[in-house]
């Protein structure tokens, strides 16, 4: 397990002796495939928030004249799909649910597993024993089956998907929560504290919690890839997001078909999926390298 770095001590860098975070920031600023990457997925965020001004049609109006046009048709930069839809209006549109079906579960998870996680790391005892072993019940199926199990008992529609997936994030960070604190609690100056008569939540706030979130923040960012991928495939097997609405997943679904007809166009939703993805695992392998820093 890699060593947690204390972010209330300071960090001796070449030159001049840096805080904590600020040597984060610096070393993260000497990360060149980190800025591509962070660049790239800052631009990504910005045209899904901007796509109602941006989209150059309407994403919901189709022409059956026009379907499956190929890519640099007039006035249809990347093509059409099976319904004549504009794809770069589709897919900017659908990155806003893409990227909120992948976030939304990761944050929530993080504020409720880390809660939970440092209630059981510092209780110990039988409060340890119920939420670790009732997070082990569902730690133990795969991501996707438990995804897919949910979301099929569920049925389709987004919340439903949003809900299957904080199911099966919250018990990953629960254990990474739990094992930091486990790691933290057994620190002198967490005694030192104790034995000076500080009560439990100043000790959580002041001594756990500021040492164990920059791990489970970094943690948690490995897994908004695993989300995107997760709620795109729930809304292709048409147990997530549900048509009309533009989503990745859905559009890499209802393009199946046409593959034999344009193979560039439905490639699309595909590749926004794979670079999105390959974005935050770039982003998340740079934050962590930047915060494994030796005190």
């Amino acid at each position: 397990m890699s060593v947690i770095a204390l972010p209330h001590e300071a960090v001796t860098t070449p030159g001049a002796p840096m805080s904590y975070w600020r040597t984060v920031a610096w070393r993260l600023s000497q990360d060149r495939a980190t800025l591509a990457a962070g660049t790239l997925l800052l631009l990504i965020v910005l045209s899904a928030i901007l796509a109602p001004w941006i989209a150059p049609h309407d994403p919901s109006a189709g022409s059956i004249r026009l379907r499956l046009a190929p890519v640099w048709s007039p006035s249809h930069v990347l093509g059409t799909d099976e319904q004549g839809r504009d794809m770069l209006s589709r897919l900017l549109w659908g990155g806003r649910m893409t990227l909120l079906a992948g976030l939304t579960p990761v944050v929530v998870a993080f504020l409720l597993g880390t809660g939970l996680g440092v209630l059981a790391g510092y209780a110990g005892g039988l409060t340890n024993t119920l939420v670790m072993r009732t997070m082990d019940v569902f730690y133990a199926f795969p991501a996707v089956l438990l995804a897919i199990a949910i979301s099929g008992a569920l049925g389709p529609g987004l919340p439903n998907t949003l809900i299957s997936l904080c199911v099966v994030f919250i018990p990953r960070v629960v254990r990474v929560a739990e094992s930091a604190t486990v790691q933290i609690k057994g620190l002198e100056y967490v005694a030192a504290a104790r034995a000076s008569g500080a009560s439990v939540p100043e000790i959580l706030r002041h001594h756990l919690l500021a040492n164990i979130l920059g791990p489970v923040l970094v943690f948690s960012s490995t897994q908004v890839s695993l989300a995107i991928i997760l709620a795109a495939g729930l809304s292709f097997l048409g147990l997530g997001v549900t048509p009309p609405a533009p989503e990745w997943g859905l559009m890499l679904n209802t393009l199946r078909q046409s593959i034999y007809v344009n193979a560039v166009v439905p490639a699309l939703p595909g590749v926004a999926i794979f670079v999105t993805s390959m974005a935050f695992n770039l982003v998340s392998d740079g934050l962590r390298d930047a915060m494994e820093i030796r005190t």
